[in-house]
């Protein structure tokens, strides 16, 4: 009787136990949680997103550049009708309506700037911008390439073919190490490293990329050693110096 009186006096303590030990643990996960999820991991999480490139959106529009030409077309007021160039400092010069910053805008943001420019002197003008002359697309070779430079890009080309155009490598090229650059924001762009000795070797083109307007190729003499996948803009210099 006094075991069993034991056993049944000592259930409830277990179970008190157990049940203690329950909440301390679910105290312990919860503080962990709030500390994973606090102010400092969330400040973490941002700095870390913050450093994430915005990439572009697919099939950007072109963004206008210095010395690009519009046609300016105002239908209902031909006597508005002009030709104007992007100045070197970005600006055009809009007859009756003065200096308007137009550079890195598309066709349709520079229509919008243009109306708003007139907007003191016409009412809701009708405009239609032709873009007469445009930077011509293009990509550049650089490193242990026969003749490095700027190159416009016509039609489809390939890594390889844009290699050949550029003058083919030389002695001291590490072809096994081609690195294609690609801008993925104004502020950023993308590298990824490309074996062109193992493609030409084993007659396997299926990872020759295609290239896009802007694209950068660059070979080193030797291994160039780690690239990180995403590269500010403003440090590409370091690898191109492409003649005009």
């Amino acid at each position: 009787m006094n075991k069993v009186h034991v056993l049944l006096c000592g259930t409830p303590f277990v179970l008190a136990l157990l049940l203690c030990g329950s909440v301390a643990n679910a105290k312990q996960a919860g503080s962990t949680a709030n500390a994973e999820t606090g102010p400092q991991a969330s400040a973490a999480k941002d700095e870390q997103d913050g450093q994430r490139p915005v990439l572009q959106h697919r099939n950007p529009r072109y963004q206008l550049c210095k010395d690009d030409v519009l046609e300016l077309n105002l239908p209902l007021t031909p006597e508005f009708n002009q030709t104007v160039t992007v100045q070197p400092d970005g600006y055009i010069t809009l007859a009756a309506a003065g200096d308007v910053h137009v550079e890195g805008q598309t066709i349709p943001e520079v229509t919008q700037s243009i109306r708003a420019a007139y907007a003191n002197i016409l009412h809701e003008p009708i405009i239609t911008i032709h873009l007469k002359e445009f930077e011509k697309p293009y990509f550049i070779v650089g490193g242990e390439i026969g003749h490095p430079g700027k190159y416009d890009l016509r039609g489809d080309t390939t890594v390889i073919q844009a290699v050949a155009i550029g003058g083919g490598f030389t002695e001291s090229s590490k072809h096994s190490q081609v690195w294609l650059f690609r801008r993925v924001s104004n502020d950023w762009v993308e590298s990824r490293k490309l074996d062109v000795k193992k493609m030409l070797s084993a007659g396997n083109l299926s990872e020759d990329l295609h290239l896009r307007p802007g694209d950068m190729l660059y070979v080193p003499k030797s291994g160039l050693g780690k690239v990180r996948r995403y590269i500010p803009v403003a440090s590409m210099g370091s690898y191109f110096n492409p003649t005009p």
